[in-house]
C-alpha cells in the first residue's frame, strides 16, 4: 500500500509573515509639524494608522484605523481637536441624506456609528471617533472620519487634549 508523502519547507525557505501590528510605517512628528505643542496626531489614510505624540516628547502610540471610503470623502491637511465628547450623538450630513434619505439622528448608544467617544476637528463634520462595528477598522469604510476601536479611542481621548494639532495625509 502506498502512503502519501508529506514534504515540509525549511523555515528559512518560508517568506516572512507580515502582521498588521508591525506593518505600519513609523512616523516622526518633525516631518509634519514645526513643534510638538500640546500634542500631535497624524492620521495616515494609506497605511490606515493614527500616530499620536504626547506633548512630553516621550509618548508615541500607533493605532489602527478605519479611513474614508474614497478620495472624494477624504479631507487632507492640518487642523486641530476643537471639542471632545463622551457618548456622542450622531446626525447624518446633507451628503449622507442625499445618498440615503432614511438616515436619522441617533442618540448615544450601541447603534450609534460614532462609538463611545468622539474628538471633533476644526473642519465641520470631520471627527476622530470610536466604532461599535469592529469590522470597519483597517478598511475604507467611513464617510470622511477616522475611526478607532472603542477601547482605543477611549485611551486616546484621555491623552489628546483640546488643541492637539492634527494632520491627515
Amino acid at each position: 500500500m502506498l502512503m502519501p508523502q508529506v514534504s515540509r519547507a525549511e523555515p528559512s525557505a518560508l517568506p516572512p509573515v507580515r502582521r498588521n501590528a508591525t506593518s505600519f510605517t513609523m512616523q516622526h512628528w518633525q516631518d509634519h509639524f514645526d513643534d510638538l505643542g500640546k500634542a500631535a496626531i497624524v492620521a495616515d489614510t494609506t497605511s490606515r494608522a493614527l500616530h499620536f505624540w504626547g506633548g512630553d516628547g516621550e509618548t508615541y502610540i500607533v493605532y489602527p484605523t478605519s479611513v474614508p471610503r474614497s478620495d472624494e470623502l477624504t479631507k487632507r491637511g492640518y487642523t486641530k481637536i476643537v471639542r471632545k465628547r463622551v457618548g456622542p450623538d450622531w446626525t447624518p450630513t446633507p451628503s449622507m441624506m442625499e445618498r440615503n434619505p432614511e438616515l436619522k439622528y441617533m442618540p448615544p448608544g450601541p447603534d450609534n456609528p460614532l462609538g463611545t467617544h468622539a474628538m471633533y476637528l476644526g473642519w465641520p463634520a470631520y471627527l476622530i471617533h470610536g466604532t461599535h462595528d469592529t469590522r470597519k477598522i483597517g478598511r475604507q469604510s467611513s464617510d470622511g472620519c477616522i475611526g478607532l476601536y472603542n477601547h482605543m479611542i477611549e485611551a486616546l481621548y484621555q491623552i489628546a487634549p483640546i488643541g492637539t494639532q492634527v494632520r491627515i495625509i
